[in-house]
C-alpha cells in the first residue's frame, strides 16, 4: 500500500535541512507521496526508514531504458493518466521492424533510412528511436540480421524471438548494446529471465490476461529481473485500448506494482488494412504505449506520429517557446519590413517559414508572450502595446531600419491606437490575420 504524505513525513529525519532541495521535510514527504520526488534526494534518511519508504516512494510505472552508443530510449516513471493533470515525461519509443529472413542488403537499406531521417519541427529535430529485429526461428540468420543492423547504425534495439537459444545468438551479436528482449511467455519466461540477467537487459513478457501478466511479473522480479515491459497479448484496437487503460489505472490509481511497467505495442498487428496502421499507431502513442513497433518505414507516416508524440510529451503548462528577440530572414536590409509576433514556437515558425518561403527579406520581432499564440496572449494581457513597444526598443530596431513602420498581426488590430501612443515615431501597420497571407502582403509592401 502507498503511504500518505504524513506517514512518509514521520519516517523522515524532520530536520528541515533543505539538502533535498525542498524547504521542509513535510514538503519533501508530500512530493514523495505524489511520486514527484526521489527518495535518494534525502541523504539523511535512515536505512530502516529507507527500506520502509522504498516501495512507497518508487514511481508507479517502473523506468525502463534501452540504449546503444549513447542514445537512450526511456519509458516509464509516469504518474498521471492524462497530460493535462501534470505532464508525461518519457516519450513513446518508436521503432521500425525488420525480419531476419529479409536480404541483408534490404535490412541495411531500411536501417540507413531510419538512421538518416531527421526532420525539424518547431525548432526541434525529430528522429526515429531505433530498430526492432524479428527472428523467424533461425539463430544464425537472427545473429546476422542484428549484425547487419549495427553495421549501419548503432541504434537502440528491440530483439524479438520465440526461442531463448535464438535470442542468445542475437544478444551475442548485439554485444555492447543494451536491447529490449521480447518473446517470453508463461512457458519460456525462466530462460529469457536468465538471458536478461546475464546481459543486464530489460525483457518483455507476453500474456493474454492481466492476471497472468501480474503473476508472471512477480515471478520474474523474484528471479532477479527488475526491468520489465508488458505485452498484453491482445491484437485488436478496442481490446488493446481498454486493456492498456486498465493497466495504467491499476498502476497509478491502485499502486498495483505487478502491473506497474511500460507497455509495448504493435500497431501493424492490430489492423488488417495497411491504411489503418497510422490510426493504430496514434492510439498506441496517445494511450500508454511505451514502445511502439512499426512494420514499415514511411516518412509520410512517421512525421505526423513524431509531431503528435512531441505535442503529447510537452508540459501543458509550459508551451514550446522560442527565444524572444529579433530574427533576420533572407538577409534583411535597412529598408526591409519589420513584423512582430509572439514567442509561441508554432506561431513563430508559421510566420518565419512563410516569409522565408516567399523570398522576401524581413525582420521578425518576437515579443515575450510567455509562449502563447497571438490571440491567446492578447486575451491574457501578455501581448499588448506596452510589450510590443518594449520589444522594439530593447532590440534597437531604430538602429536596424531606416523607415519607421511596424507590421502587427491582423488579429490584434485593436492595439493600433495604443501602439501609436507607445511608439509615436513609428507608423503602425496592420498585417494579415493568417501567416499564409504574408507572402502576398509583403509582395506589395514598401518602405517608402
Amino acid at each position: 500500500m502507498a503511504l500518505s504524505g504524513i506517514q512518509i513525513y514521520k519516517l523522515l529525519p524532520q530536520t528541515n535541512c533543505k539538502d533535498c532541495d525542498y524547504p521542509t521535510c513535510l514538503a519533501f514527504a508530500m512530493k514523495l507521496a505524489a511520486k514527484q520526488a526521489d527518495l535518494d534526494k534525502c541523504p539523511h534518511v535512515s536505512d530502516e526508514a529507507r527500506e520502509q519508504l522504498a516501495e512507497s516512494a518508487a514511481p508507479p510505472v517502473r523506468l525502463v531504458t534501452v540504449s546503444a552508443n549513447g542514445r537512450e530510449v526511456k519509458s516509464g516513471n509516469e504518474i498521471v493518466l492524462f497530460r493535462h493533470e501534470k505532464t508525461f515525461y518519457n516519450p513513446t519509443g518508436i521503432f521500425v521492424r525488420v525480419y531476419d529472413d529479409q536480404p541483408l542488403e534490404e535490412i541495411k537499406a531500411t536501417v540507413q533510412e531510419v538512421a538518416d531521417y531527421v526532420v525539424e519541427y518547431v525548432g526541434m529535430e525529430l528522429t526515429v528511436d531505433g530498430i526492432t529485429v524479428q527472428s523467424t526461428g533461425d539463430a544464425d540468420a537472427f545473429a546476422a540480421a542484428v549484425e547487419a543492423v549495427l553495421d549501419v547504425a548503432q541504434l537502440p534495439l528491440i530483439l524479438i524471438a520465440d526461442d531463448a537459444d535464438v535470442m542468445a545468438q542475437g544478444l551475442a551479436a548485439a554485444e555492447g548494446v543494451q536491447p529490449l528482449i521480447a518473446g517470453a511467455t508463461a512457458e519460456t519466461w525462466e530462460s529469457f529471465a536468465k538471458l536478461a540477467q546475464e546481459h543486464e537487459a530489460p525483457m518483455v513478457i507476453r500474456a493474454n490476461t492481466l492476471s497472468e501478466l501480474a503473476d508472471l511479473t512477480q515471478k520474474i522480479k523474484e528471479a532477479g529481473v527488475e526491468d520489465i515491459v508488458l505485452d498484453p497479448g491482445v491484437r485488436d484496437l478496442k481490446s488493446l485500448l481498454s486493456t492498456a487503460t486498465l493497466i495504467r489505472r491499476m498502476a497509478l490509481k491502485e499502486t498495483y506494482r505487478p502491473l506497474g511497467y511500460p507497455l509495448i505495442m504493435f500497431p501493424g498487428e492490430c489492423v488488417d488494412d495497411e491504411d489503418m496502421v497510422p490510426v493504430a499507431a496514434t492510439q498506441a502513442i496517445t494511450k500508454y504505449g511505451g514502445f511502439v513497433v512499426l512494420d514499415r518505414f514511411s516518412p509520410a507516416t512517421i512525421y505526423p506520429l513524431l509531431a503528435l508524440r512531441t505535442n503529447i510529451y510537452t508540459d501543458p503548462q509550459q508551451p514550446i517557446q522560442v527565444q524572444p528577440g529579433v530574427y533576420e530572414i533572407n538577409d534583411p536590409k535597412a529598408d526591409s519590413p519589420v513584423m512582430v509576433t509572439t514567442n509561441f514556437s508554432i506561431t513563430y515558425f508559421s510566420v518565419a517559414n512563410e516569409v522565408d518561403g516567399s523570398g522576401n527579406p524581413g525582420w521578425l520581432l518576437v515579443a515575450d508572450a510567455e509562449g502563447m499564440s497571438v490571440l491567446t496572449a492578447w486575451a491574457a494581457g501578455k501581448f499588448d502595446a506596452e510589450r510590443i513597444a518594449k520589444s522594439v526598443k530593447v532590440n534597437e530596431m531604430t538602429d536596424k531600419v531606416e523607415h519607421r513602420k511596424l507590421i502587427i498581426p491582423g488579429h490584434v488590430s485593436v492595439l493600433l491606437g495604443e501602439l501609436e501612443e507607445e511608439l509615436p515615431d513609428w507608423e503602425i501597420q496592420v498585417g494579415p490575420r493568417e501567416a499564409v497571407d504574408l507572402p502576398g502582403y509583403l509582395k506589395v509592401w514598401n518602405a517608402g
